[in-house]
């Protein structure tokens, strides 16, 4: 299937701000692009990009006094099948795993895994090692966060999640990320775009999304506690060990975000010409590091 995706966000500012951004998607998935990936600004501003610690492409630059304006449509092909589903994928024993998937375990600014190890193991002890255990604590996060869009907030971790019992879909990962380091299954975060694709339309402005991957089996697999369904057409932009690590934008100084739309539809070849529909546009003001749908 093809998938056409980008954004329009805008900033304003006092002073220049230097400012770095996670808005391309992973290099993994740029081979399957269809028509360029290209960020423009306006004003137009240099913009250099590097391969940062975590494979993610950012875009460094200033943001002038006064602001800016980012804007990106591209289309993506994608297989149109669902996450996978693998049942018998194995934890594997500490002693096994990869030096890089070493870092999945720890506790990161948002993750505090010491603080939720007796909840993680309360819903794990019982089930099969493995895929099994993994579900049952994404099952458990799903439950115990109620979602709410207007109470997102940059500063709320796992542990006051799960005490709060509500939070937007980067707390739904965060705290499932956190329950499957407790018990020593790797987990990342991961951000990019997900669009109501192979679902009913959902009545909510659309945003880039929050979901994480847990090492099983020798491989990554998606987990999305928010949802708690396999998904079709994720398109991941960014991943680390939590959002700090694969936040959209990070801003060194004050920029009001006052301008943000997403949209992702899938398309026919014969549309990739066309401009994205305003119905496809959903207008939606949100802090630059809060991932809400």
């Amino acid at each position: 299937m093809l998938i056409r995706t980008g954004f329009d966000i805008r900033f304003e500012t006092e002073v220049a701000v230097p400012m770095l951004a996670l808005l391309n998607v992973r290099p993994e998935r740029q081979s399957d692009l269809r028509t360029p990936e290209v960020v423009s600004s306006s004003p137009d501003v240099p913009m250099r990009q590097f391969i940062d610690p975590f494979g993610n492409v950012c875009s460094r630059f200033t943001v002038p006094p006064g602001g800016i304006a980012l804007h990106t449509d591209f289309v993506i092909e994608d297989s149109g099948e669902p996450d996978p589903v693998a049942p018998d994928a194995q934890q594997h024993p500490l002693e096994d795993l990869p030096y890089d998937v070493l870092q999945y375990l720890m506790s990161s600014r948002y993750c505090e895994v010491s603080l939720l190890a007796d909840e993680a193991w309360s819903v794990a002890q019982d089930k099969k090692s493995g895929w099994e255990r993994v579900q049952a604590l994404v099952d458990a996060a799903h439950e115990r966060i109620e979602f709410d869009y207007m109470k997102a907030s940059s500063e709320r971790t796992a542990r006051s999640a799960f005490d709060e019992r509500f939070g937007v879909c980067r707390d739904f990962a965060h705290l499932a990320i956190t329950l499957c380091r407790a018990i020593n299954v790797p987990a990342r975060y991961c951000t990019g775009y997900l669009g109501d694709i192979g679902i009913e339309p959902i009545d909510a402005p659309m945003d880039f999304s929050a979901w994480f991957e847990a090492y099983l089996g020798g491989k990554w697999y998606s987990f999305d506690a928010r949802h708690n369904c396999p998904r079709i057409a994720r398109i991941v932009m960014a991943r680390g060990r939590d959002a700090t690590d694969a936040a959209i934008t990070t801003s060194f100084g004050a920029a009001k975000l006052v301008h943000f739309h997403v949209h992702t539809d899938e398309v026919a070849s014969t549309d990739l010409s066309r401009p994205p529909s305003e119905t496809a546009l959903q207008q939606q003001a949100v802090t630059a590091t809060s991932i809400g749908s």
